[in-house]
């Protein structure tokens, strides 16, 4: 089991999070979880990409379809 964490929303931020966990079945807590582990990726990712964007420019990389069209 992992450690508890204490947080205060707004009454329509908790209204939807009710209504969400009614719509899919799942608890609040892991509704929430859920959301902050998709955003904590998504703010890694965008970190990762800031540091590797110079790298990327320098092989003359300037869109994310130049990086698509040299991957795929």
């Amino acid at each position: 089991m992992g450690s508890t964490l204490t947080i205060r929303i707004d009454k329509d931020l908790e209204k939807l999070l009710e209504e969400a966990s009614i719509r899919s079945g799942r608890s609040k807590s892991e509704l929430v979880r859920q959301a902050l582990k998709r955003q904590l990726s998504i703010e890694s990712f965008q970190q990762l990409r800031r540091e590797l964007l110079p790298y990327g420019e320098a092989q003359g990389w300037l869109t994310d379809e130049d990086v698509f069209r040299e991957v795929s």
